[in-house]
């Protein structure tokens, strides 16, 4: 039996959800594709340069918002669903929170799409990071506000149905999916507080002219309260389909139990009181503040160290019970022609090397030398840009036979999707890498100078902005690729088809029995995130609003 004849009803909810994530992915890639382009001098005929702005603050929140956040509602949906064999309590509170996620999306997205046409009233070119002093219309943070509360909405049914399962199984360990996006929930629930206070009591009084000024550090601080974290939010619901999805995929079962339920309660305590690191050259922040915000950042890559031990031994595992044999034998018996495992690998392989990458950035010293360059689109890139986005298209594969009961179409473009990404990003990322370490800018429409020359680390300029331009396009024929096979597969049939996925994954190796009972105490792993908050956060937020909330004051800048 397919997910789709056990919860037809959560299944339409998943594909919807699914659906509205890939066509924001589609309309974000075709954006990249633009500014790559644009930014590199190769074609600069799509916009203008004062419009590349436009489509810069387009592609940053239709992808690092829209889409993974739609994506993580499919997936999650889905997980909790399917590991508590219960459908969500209401239909209709479902369908409210994705039509709030849904509109918020609409009009967000309309808003910055607007500084396009000249007679639209209204734009938002603040990019993804919209903190002051640049200010976007009224509309914006509105749409901003229903996306966040549809978001929590969400957490909400999710929450919901867990209560139902508790209920009806008291004493019974939390299912590993169920756990995984609750603790993910937890954690988006702590972090995005500070975007809601920055958007609602600050933000948008000040767009609608209800307070003529706001002070810029105070919201900067807000949103990077805000901002890491939503790196953990889009990075968890990968690490899921890894822990959950991948090791059946390769033919195993998965390593370890514990140490999955272990990674996730490190995320929840240690994703947020890191986002000083990206505030290293702001003034106003004290310096041993910015120095925790370091450490704590580095005690991160113990989380993603154990992910990549458990997840590798989890994909040996499957590869030995192919027939695999010897030290590195069991690699060449894994299932490297199917989309849905080929994707989560490559996506792994790409966020060791962000992990790596991002150690520099993480650096108090060694992150002055690549601040504000192209290094740091370069490192996202390979975290979000691969590591969840190639991840969630992988889970599609796997996904979209059981939520529509079709089988998966154009399987020869499928097979190859993966590749095309792996190397496109590969190119695009590495050219950026190396042209931050020569200083070129980021964010920036035409980052060529008269009376600045820039020295390539390692090859010349001219070649990483080809490099970029090829690593780029090569990326959307990748997307455009992925579209066909995921929609031809949604419409290409009549939901009857035989060659469905079974939806069942097979007991871990260790299960939840091998861990102590405390780590599904929530409510406590809750408590000791929100004390750690207060110590690296109390103080300096202390000291930002005691000489007045709105003080040192800053008008909007005109954009």
């Amino acid at each position: 039996m397919a997910y789709v004849d056990d919860f037809p009803t959560d299944a339409r909810i998943v594909r919807w959800n699914m659906a509205v994530a890939f066509i924001s992915l589609g309309i974000g890639g075709l954006f990249g594709m633009i500014q790559a382009l644009h930014r590199t001098g190769i074609f600069r005929g799509f916009v203008s340069s004062a419009d590349y702005y436009t489509v810069l603050t387009g592609h940053g929140v239709l992808l690092a918002l829209v889409f993974t956040t739609f994506a993580l509602s499919g997936l999650f949906t889905w997980g909790v669903t399917r590991s508590l064999d219960r459908p969500l309590p209401s239909p209709r509170f479902t369908m409210g929170w994705f039509a709030l996620m849904l509109l918020g999306s609409i009009i967000a997205a309309v808003t910055i799409l607007g500084g396009l046409v000249p007679s639209m009233p209204f734009k938002a070119d603040v990019l993804f990071t919209f903190y002051a002093p640049m200010q976007a219309h009224p509309a914006f943070y509105i749409g901003l506000v229903f996306f966040v509360v549809g978001s929590w909405l969400a957490g909400v049914d999710w929450f919901r149905a867990y209560w139902g399962w508790r209920k009806d199984n008291p004493g019974e360990r939390i299912p590993l999916q169920t756990f995984m996006v609750l603790v993910t929930m937890l954690m988006w629930y702590i972090s995005s507080i500070g975007v809601a206070v920055e958007v609602l009591f600050f933000l948008l009084p000040w767009s609608l002219g209800l307070i003529e000024a706001v002070d810029p550090l105070l919201t900067r601080t807000l949103f990077w309260y805000f901002g890491h974290p939503v790196v953990y939010f889009w990075l968890m619901p990968a690490y899921f389909i890894w822990y959950t999805v991948l090791p059946k995929l390769s033919g195993g079962r998965l390593f370890s139990d514990p140490l999955a339920r272990v990674v996730f309660i490190l995320f929840l305590l240690l994703s947020t009181p890191v986002g000083f690191h990206h505030q290293y050259v702001d003034p106003g922040i004290p310096e041993g503040f910015k120095f925790i915000a370091m450490t704590n950042t580095m005690f991160l890559l113990l989380p993603s160290l154990l992910t990549a031990f458990t997840v590798v031994a989890s994909i040996e595992h499957g590869g030995r019970q192919r027939g695999g044999e010897g030290r590195l034998g069991w690699l060449r018996s894994l299932p490297w022609d199917e989309p849905a495992f080929a994707g989560c690998v490559l996506a792994g392989l790409m966020f060791a090397a962000g992990g790596f990458s991002g150690m520099i950035n993480a650096g108090m010293n060694i992150n002055y030398l690549i601040h504000n360059t192209l290094w740091v689109p370069g490192h996202f890139h390979l975290t979000v840009g691969t590591a969840s986005a190639l991840t969630f298209m992988a889970a599609g594969y796997w996904l979209f036979p059981q939520i529509t009961g079709n089988r998966l179409r154009f399987r020869s473009l499928a097979t190859i999707q993966p590749y095309v990404w792996f190397i496109g990003m590969t190119l695009m990322s590495n050219a950026m890498h190396r042209a931050g370490l020569a200083g070129v800018p980021r964010r920036t429409a035409e980052p060529q100078y008269d009376a600045v020359s820039f020295q390539g680390v390692v090859g010349g300029i001219s070649e990483m902005r080809l490099q970029i331009a090829i690593g780029g396009t090569i990326l959307f024929i990748g997307l455009v690729l992925y579209l066909i096979v995921i929609f031809g597969t949604w419409f290409g049939g009549s939901g009857n088809d035989t060659l469905r996925v079974n939806s069942s994954l097979p007991a871990p190796l260790s299960g939840p029995e091998h861990s102590p009972k405390i780590l599904d105490n929530l409510k406590l792993w809750t408590a000791v995130a929100i004390v750690l908050i207060a110590l690296a956060y109390g103080l300096p937020l202390w000291a930002l609003v005691s000489d007045g909330l709105l003080a040192p004051g800053s008008p909007p800048i005109p954009v």
